[in-house]
């Protein structure tokens, strides 16, 4: 099996999963790659709420107190892996105190410490912020097979699509940025 030419750098793409996707967890699933290079990729589902749980009562369970100016903080599934651990998504005006934010890109980061929540209900948190419990991770050529599959399409994130639509809103805005109708996706991938 020969494997498609992805060898561009998908970090700060969009992953978007067809409608044929057969794993329940990434079905209707939008993706955002925080890391891509040929041995690995690692990304944040960013249209998957987590309904069990709030981000004020995260914040109660981790014992960190909100001064009243904590904003609405999404808080979603972000993939199968390490699932009890949380990673925000944000923009990069915001800088973690004693480490650094993985940059994705000049739109995008990510940090993974507590720090950054305490900042977030303290109210000297990023612009914008989404919070994803675990994360979805490939290794080495996955992530291209799954794409060569018929898996995923990739589209470019805007930071509009990423924090301000409502979840439910996303997969449909991220394949209507490739300007394909939603409804005219078939759940069989075509091959001629």
């Amino acid at each position: 099996m020969t494997m498609p030419d992805l060898s561009h750098d998908l970090t700060g793409k969009l992953l978007i999963a067809m409608p044929g996707m057969e794993d329940p967890r990434f079905a209707g699933g939008v993706i955002l790659l925080c890391v891509h290079s040929p041995d690995q990729a690692m990304g944040l589902m960013i249209n998957k709420p987590m309904e069990e749980v709030t981000f004020k009562e995260l914040m109660e369970q981790l014992d960190i107190p909100n001064r009243g100016t904590a904003p609405t903080v999404p808080v979603g599934f972000g993939g199968p892996v390490e699932m009890r651990r949380g990673f925000v998504l944000h923009s990069p005006d915001y800088a973690p105190r004693g480490e650094e934010a993985l940059r994705i890109d000049h739109r995008f980061a990510m940090t993974g410490t507590l720090d950054i929540l305490e900042d977030i209900a303290g109210g000297r948190g990023p612009m914008r912020a989404l919070l994803a419990l675990g994360y979805a991770g490939w290794g080495e050529g996955q992530l291209e097979a799954e794409i060569a599959r018929n898996d995923w399409l990739t589209a470019d994130a805007t930071p509009e699509l990423v924090f301000d639509l409502a979840m439910d809103k996303k997969w449909d805005a991220a394949v209507q940025s490739l300007g394909i109708n939603p409804l005219m996706l078939s759940s069989e991938a075509g091959h001629a």
